[in-house]
């Protein structure tokens, strides 16, 4: 005995030894989480373990220690037949992503599990660190849901935002942060966006699904303190596990569809009198079984999308500014439709050649297009059209033996994301005047060349997880480790050679006559716009998840990445550029270099000129993960858990790429002088001539051969990776049927991103001009790199923090009681030192540098609440119903109304005031309530079909999404400067019906 508990001692000694060093000095990746669960528990001493899944019929076998205990990893998430020998038979159920603890004691009388009718006692994971909760396959089959993403559901665990904009775009957030801050993982393999800021790739800016919904068997989500496997992550975690094929035949075939006749008028239909006709259909088919009976199976399905909806285009900028457009651009406000298709296939494979080793091989592809950018300022004419395709292959090796685990898998993706103007020609885009931070009101004719774009990312990774699930020393360890490599192509493409883009002026007293600047695209000759570079990711970690004792149970990790871009860190800053720096400053005294200018400003050139070999990756991005549970009886009644720890995501390569393609395809700007916007005679600013809108060409001459007007992107010499410190507390209990959780959870988010502007005038100054008091000054936009246009610095100092309380109860459904339910609430204070609403926005244009702005109230909703259940009813009924209710999201903006600021404005947060509840005060933004009922018809043997009824909004609440803003003037800041737009557009959907009908067999 003795030598058998010192030699698993020292075993557990290296183990943890050599992984940490090769933590520490092996090149990292980006690691994926698998989806697979782990049982552990005690039985028997000495005795085999047998898990069965009762589906498949594969066999997975462990042995206890002298002490009974036993750790299985690696399970599919599934119904198994557990039996560690006479007496101990059970048939449990083993969600996705989880650690279930399952005791094995000897009953009197054996259990027959011959029969896979035995019901399954579903294995709840309590004694964990992490915070969040898994999503069910009932919850996923039976909850109304306006689209099939299957992340929809995700917002029935606390402190998760699903949103569905107008325009059908749906996009998942969570911790306070942006959607680009999210990872999910399908079968253990990262979806990251490695280029977009959509957080998943093909998620960009579409009405898509990332994977078809009759695919994904359940999932996880964990809001904070994930384990060290998970990484390029800094807010929620999102982990997925495919369905497979069983040892029976199984299918299904659906169809939905919802008209404009099955739904009520938006209320920018209800203010024109017009309905526009709109519809969506949604379709497909999935098929598994057997190819060898317990050994190999296949699963295949597809799920098709064909939209049309309807979207108000509103104007932007100040109440009122746009009675003053003129008569061809006010004719485009109003309603308007987006078309939207989409096809989604995906196949699977798994072999067991032994009864050690499992092979699973899969294939998705995705191919959808739309006409985009309709909305809040853009007019249909100002329209772009937009494919998106994402393709990915993937194939995984398990190898087990009683005391290890190993997944070897590799995987190829191919992801793009590409958009071209719909029209060709001049774009006209109309503002609100200096005096208003040149807000734009609406953009009609021909969309900008910056809309046209080409992202993607393709290449392969390869990844190794080893698993000791047999280690004791002080209590039980189940260790996982591993190393990942990953060697993606990035391409962007940042604009088209067309439609530039007049700007003009609108007053109270109408648009002015003339434009008082263009921008328009002018080309490098001979360089291609398009630009490119291999990533390469690797990563590194390691876990001891460690059960001390019966009470106590220690989740101890840490991962280290490491991520080098060749575009950026060997780019070489053009000479020319490098020369401006030394030249003479033209607004500057005689001898004063405009380097000398910018160091009078705190710029420090030598900051962002790279001569190609001045620029490293980061390689201090570790990343400790620690907590623990507390069980207070040892019964799993009562948890207490805690746990803090870093995570890096990563820096878009579609920030990283403009340095590149603002020189290849740069947008000069030429202005025109005006009593709005004076400008001193210079290459950048000239009078204006109508033939200048007869063609690119007239404009293009202006700056030929020379750089005047071309914007200059510089990005720091020191990149940090943006990563975020987490740290919770919480309890779980258990109370009869109804399992609750309360967490208070702190999330703060460092080092992101952010462009802004690095001219400054002669004196060093940000703020000048101020002869008519301090919020009359300007910016040094017109004081430039000599030779070219502004310079655009990037620097690390983006900032969120966010503190959520979240409380969750869930009854799960058991075919005994026929029902379930779950609530769940988060409040939500996030703030963030940025004024934009978009949390996307890199753009941060108000002060000299991001440490000026202040903290401030991010666009979150501060009260939210979601609440599920399910019924079984009679004759074949099922029904289902979900309430959502959430405070305002608060408008995020520069209020400009003649403050004692240098330009007259402050970034601030107003929240507008809400609307009633069926009782109480207008307190709430969003009210949604909607049901679901199902009618399942038997038609033959193993062949069934059925008829639902979704009712979406069954009250037609109108949760606007457009706000109507009127901050004041003349240093008055309204009482109420922002309250929601009654004619703009929703989120979400009016009052709709959707029929669904289907056949399972």
């Amino acid at each position: 005995m003795s030598v058998y508990c010192n030699s698993k001692r020292r075993l557990l000694a290296s183990v943890i030894a050599a992984s940490m060093l090769a933590t520490a000095v092996t090149p990292t990746l980006v690691w994926a989480q698998s989806a697979d669960a782990t049982l552990r528990g005690k039985g028997p001493a000495d005795a085999e373990v047998t898990v069965k899944n009762v589906d498949t019929g594969s066999v997975r076998q462990g042995r206890t220690g002298k002490d009974g205990s036993y750790a299985i990893v690696g399970l599919r998430p599934g119904t198994y037949q557990v039996d560690a020998g006479p007496g101990t038979q059970k048939t449990v159920t083993l969600t996705v992503a989880s650690t279930a603890t399952l005791n094995l004691e000897a009953a009197p009388a054996a259990q027959n599990l011959g029969a896979v009718t035995v019901n399954a006692t579903t294995l709840t994971e309590v004694t964990t660190s992490e915070v969040g909760a898994s999503v069910s396959q009932r919850q996923i089959a039976t909850i109304p849901q306006i689209t099939r993403n299957f992340l929809e559901f995700a917002d029935t665990v606390p402190g998760m935002v699903f949103t569905v904009q107008s325009n059908g775009n749906a996009s998942l957030q969570a911790g306070g942060q942006s959607p680009g801050a999210i990872n999910v993982y399908i079968d253990g393999v990262g979806q990251k966006n490695y280029v977009l800021a959509s957080g998943l790739a093909g998620q960009n800016n579409t009405q898509g699904n990332p994977f078809p919904q009759l695919a994904i068997g359940e999932y996880k989500v964990i809001t904070s303190n994930y384990k060290a496997e998970y990484a390029q992550i800094s807010s929620a975690a999102v982990t997925a596990e495919t369905k497979s094929g069983t040892n029976e035949f199984h299918g299904e075939v659906f169809g939905n569809y919802t008209n404009d006749s099955l739904r009520a008028e938006t209320p920018a239909e209800q203010a024109n009198g017009d309905k526009i006709a709109s519809h969506n259909k949604e379709y497909g088919f999935a098929i598994g079984g057997p190819i060898v009976q317990d050994k190999a199976h296949f699963f295949f399905t597809y799920e098709g999308k064909e939209f049309n909806t309807p979207v108000s285009v509103i104007p932007g900028g100040p109440v009122g500014l746009a009675d003053q457009l003129p008569a061809s651009a006010k004719a485009q406000l109003g309603s308007a439709s987006q078309p939207f298709n989409e096809d989604l296939y995906f196949g699977k494979i798994d072999w067991e050649p032994t009864a050690n080793d499992r092979i699973e091989a899969s294939a998705k592809y995705r191919d959808e297009s739309a006409i985009s950018g309709i909305g809040i300022a853009n007019a249909a004419s100002w329209a772009y059209d937009t494919i998106n395709t994402d393709k990915r292959y993937d194939i995984r090796w398990d190898h087990s033996t009683d005391s290890w685990f190993n997944r070897l898998q590799a995987n190829y993706e191919d992801a793009f994301y590409t958009a071209t103007a719909l029209n060709k020609g001049n774009g006209y885009v109309y503002t609100a005047g200096p005096n208003n931070n040149n807000d734009q009101i609406l953009a009609v004719g021909a969309a900008s060349p910056l809309a046209t774009q080409n992202k993607g990312q393709k290449g392969p990774a390869l990844q190794d997880d080893f698993t000791f699930n047999d280690l004791q020393w002080h209590g039980d360890h189940v260790v996982k480790m591993g190393v990942s490599a990953k060697w993606v192509k990035l391409t962007a493409q940042d604009s088209g050679e067309f439609n530039p883009q007049f700007f003009y002026d609108v007053t109270p007293d109408g648009t002015l006559p003339i434009p008082y600047k263009v921008q328009f695209p002018s080309p490098a000759p001979g360089l291609n716009p398009e630009v490119s570079t291999t990533s390469r990711q690797f990563g590194a970690y390691i876990q001891d998840d460690w059960t001390v004792d019966e009470h106590l149970t220690l989740n101890l990790g840490l991962r280290w990445d490491l991520e080098q871009t060749p575009s950026y860190l060997n780019y070489v800053t053009p000479a020319n550029v490098v020369a401006a720096f030394g030249m003479q400053d033209p607004a500057a005294p005689a001898g004063q270099t405009y380097a000398q200018t910018l160091a009078k400003g705190g710029v420090n050139v030598n900051d962002y000129i790279s001569t190609g070999n001045n620029r490293s990756a980061p390689k201090g991005n570790f990343q400790p993960r620690l907590g623990f549970s507390y069980d207070l009886n040892g019964d799993q009644a009562h948890v207490f858990h805690a746990g803090i720890g870093r995570s890096f995501d990563r820096n878009l390569y579609q920030i990283l790429q403009l340095e590149q393609t603002k020189s290849v395809l740069s947008q000069p700007v030429i202005n025109f002088p005006s009593a709005l916007h004076p400008c001193v005679a210079s290459p950048s600013c000239v009078p204006w001539d109508p033939a200048l809108l007869n063609g690119l060409g007239g404009l293009q001459a202006l700056v030929a051969g020379t750089t005047a007007g071309k914007e200059v992107d510089m990005i720091t010499n020191h990149l940090k990776t943006p990563f975020a410190d987490q740290f919770s507390l919480g309890m779980r209990n258990s109370f009869g049927e109804w399992n609750t959780d309360a967490t208070v959870q702190r999330i703060n988010s460092h080092d992101g991103l952010v462009f802004q502007l690095g001219n400054r005038f002669p004196n060093g100054a940000f703020w000048g001009n101020c002869n008519n008091g301090p919020n009359s000054c300007s910016q040094p936009w017109g004081n430039g790199i000599p030779g070219f246009g502004s310079m655009i610095i990037a620097n690390n100092g983006l900032q969120t923090r966010t503190t959520q309380v979240l409380l969750s109860a869930e009854k799960p459904y058991t075919p005994d009681s026929h029902w379930s339910a779950t609530i769940a609430y988060t409040y939500t204070d996030a703030k963030q030192n940025n004024d934009s609403q978009d949390m996307t926005d890199t753009y941060a244009f108000d002060e000299a540098t991001i440490g000026q702005y202040p903290f401030i109230g991010s666009a979150v909703s501060r009260h939210r609440l979601v609440s599920t259940g399910t019924l079984d009813g009679p004759w074949g009924l099922l029904f289902a119903a979900k309430l959502t209710l959430a405070t305002p999201i608060a408008s995020v903006n520069l209020a400009c109304y003649g403050a004692d600021t240098p330009n007259g404005c402050v970034p601030m947060t107003f929240v507008p005031p809400g609307s009633h509840f069926l009782i109480g005060g207008k307190v709430f933004g969003y009210r949604d309530i909607d049901f679901q009922m199902t009618k399942n018809f038997r038609i033959y043997d193993g062949l069934n079909a059925y008829l639902r009824f979704d009712l979406l909004n069954a009250f037609n609440w109108n949760n606007y999404s457009d706000y109507a803003t009127n901050f004041g003037s003349s240093g008055v800041l309204n009482s109420r400067p922002v309250t929601y737009n009654p004619i703009g557009n929703i989120l979400g959907v009016p009052r709709t019906v959707k029929l669904t009908v289907g056949l399972r067999f």
